[in-house]
Parts: structure tokens; sequence; C-alpha cells
């Protein structure tokens, strides 16, 4: 009797288990994380629905702010002892790199990480998707073949760039105007010789551009272009040398709490179905041939050499601050 309940045990398993594994239902897990971000809103809350669609049973607390309101929060949270979030997801490298230094990251890397270009991964973080820093003019307003036209006479106190203490992308383009000796510094100071103005972020840049209020200015490529397509009277324009391309990776943090699952669903942004998610959000993601937003053929894009700006973001800004006050 014992024999042939065994037996009708086993038959039942094994007619259960292959149906289970291949229902293609959402994995069933639990547990909850917090990530902090400075992506956008809508992208931030569509990979999180994608992952949680996909995990029954987990929740992912969001915390979203630009880069300074970031860092602002992460340095409150570790004087009352300790960080808060589970999942880092910043805007650029010098961030993150100085979230590293600070012990608040795990040796961690995505399964896929051979799939992301080597210049936009290291040891503990990887990209999940590019900022584009390009220059917006007005139509009609001449168009700068470099970025050192932006300088000349033709943009004479017409001319916008973002605050690098408040987005990330305009920390990356100081990064590397300033560590590029046809540029560096020099380039700022000449920039607010001729007049331009400094406003918050890289949307404050492109609104103004738009209203007229300025000619031309420092932007985000796939803002800008979805606001051309919008009907605004903006030219996106990629001068030489290039676009400045700054990649936004992502970390899983030291805090004490459920690392799996942290670990699941920075490897999901970084996955294949991921990025996806992050193209469809207007925002180009770091593996290539998935869409997102424009590129024009042949568009010169250029890298900072991030491993040579570790460590010197702080200064570059209080260098920074002395040309255009806060």
């Amino acid at each position: 009797m014992r024999r042939r309940l065994a037996t009708a045990i086993l038959l039942v398993v094994a007619l259960v288990a292959p149906a289970a594994c291949g229902s293609g239902k959402p994995r069933s897990t639990t547990g909850a994380i917090t990530l902090y971000t400075c992506v956008g809103d809508p992208t931030a809350k569509a990979v999180i629905a994608a992952f949680t669609k996909d995990h029954a049973g987990t929740k992912v607390e969001l915390f979203r702010a630009p880069t300074g309101q970031l860092n602002a929060r992460v340095a409150g949270d570790l004087r009352i002892g300790g960080i808060q979030a589970d999942v880092l997801w910043a805007c650029d490298p010098l961030t993150m790199h100085q979230f590293d230094t600070q012990k608040l990251l795990r040796s961690w890397s995505a399964p896929n990480a051979a799939d992301i270009p080597a210049q936009y991964r290291s040891a503990n973080y990887v990209g999940v998707d590019l900022l584009y820093l390009v220059a917006v003019v007005r139509n009609g307003v001449p168009v700068p073949k470099t970025w050192h036209d932006l300088t000349g006479p033709s943009y004479r106190g017409t001319v916008a760039l973002p605050d690098p203490g408040f987005a990330a992308s305009a920390l990356g383009m100081l990064g590397y105007f300033a560590s590029t000796a046809e540029y560096g510094l020099g380039y700022y100071r000449a920039l607010k010789a001729n007049g331009a103005v400094q406003v918050k972020s890289p949307d404050d840049v492109l609104t103004g551009v738009a209203k007229g209020t300025y000619d031309a200015g420092f932007t985000l490529a796939n803002s800008a272009y979805l606001a051309k397509q919008k009907g605004s009277p903006i030219q996106v324009v990629w001068p030489q040398p290039g676009a400045v391309a700054i990649y936004a990776p992502i970390a899983v943090t030291t805090k004490a709490g459920d690392q799996a699952l942290a670990e699941q669903f920075a490897a999901y942004v970084a996955s294949r179905a991921g990025q996806q998610v992050v193209a469809k959000t207007n925002v180009y993601p770091v593996l290539p041939g998935l869409g997102g937003p424009e590129v024009p053929a042949g568009a010169p894009v250029v890298v900072p050499d991030w491993s040579k700006l570790f460590g010197s973001g702080k200064a570059l800004y209080d260098k920074y601050r002395t040309i255009f006050p806060g």
C-alpha cells in the first residue's frame, strides 16, 4: 500500500512540475526593496512596473530626484545611520564613483555585463542608459559647427547652460570639457565672457530656447527631439568633436535587506528585456540595437575618460563655481 502511494505521489509531481515551469506566469516571489534614482519618472516607473509584473509579490519603493537632491538624500541617510536604498540608479559615473568610494556599493555585476560596452561598466556597477549632451538652437539662428562656436559673437548673450550642481548631464559635460586640452575650464570662462547664462536643468535650457528667451544652449538629445516632434521651433545639433555621451549606471548597495531581490532588479534593468522598456520611454538604452530616440547617421560622439575624472568631481565643480556662481 505504501509503495503504491509513493508511486502515485511521484507521478503527480512529475506531471505538475513541467506544467508549472512552462506556464509563462510571473515568477512567484516576495519581498520589497527601495530604489533611489535620478532618471526620469516615466522611465523609472515603467521599469518598476515591468519588473514587478514578472516578479509577483514584490514591491519596489521609489525615490526619484535630480542628482543634486539625490546626493542630499544619500547624505541625509548617512547622517542617521546608513543608506536606505537597496539599489542606486545614478545618471552619471562621477556620482556613482563617489558612492563607491563611500563604501555604499556591493561587489556586483550584471549577468549580461559582457554585452555592455566596456566603457560603460566598472567592477561594482554597469551602465543601463545613455545621455547625449547636444546643442539646441532656435529656428533661424546660425547652427554651431563646433562647441567653440557658442563662444562667438553670433551667440553673444543668448546661450544657456545647465547647472552641474543640479543635473548629472551638466556634471558629465563639465568633466569632458575640463579634461580636454582643446577646451578646458577656459571654455567656460569664454562662455561666461560672451554672456552665457546658467539655468537649473537641461529642460530649462530647452524651454528657454523654444520660447525665444535664448538662441542656443546645451541640453539632452532625447528631450530635444521629443520637443521638436511636438512642434517646438528648434534644431538639434551634434557639434564637433561630438555630443558628450554620459552613461547612467546602476548598482546594489550595502544596505542590510533583501540583497537577492535587489540584485534581481538591477540585473533586470541591465537585461535585454529591461533595456527594451527603457528604450520605449524615450531614453537611449546602453545595449545596442534596441531602438530608442533618434541618433542621426554619422552623428559625432565623444566619451570622457571617466577613469581620469574619478575623484575630481568636487574639485572641478568648485572651480566651475568661480566662473558661474550658484
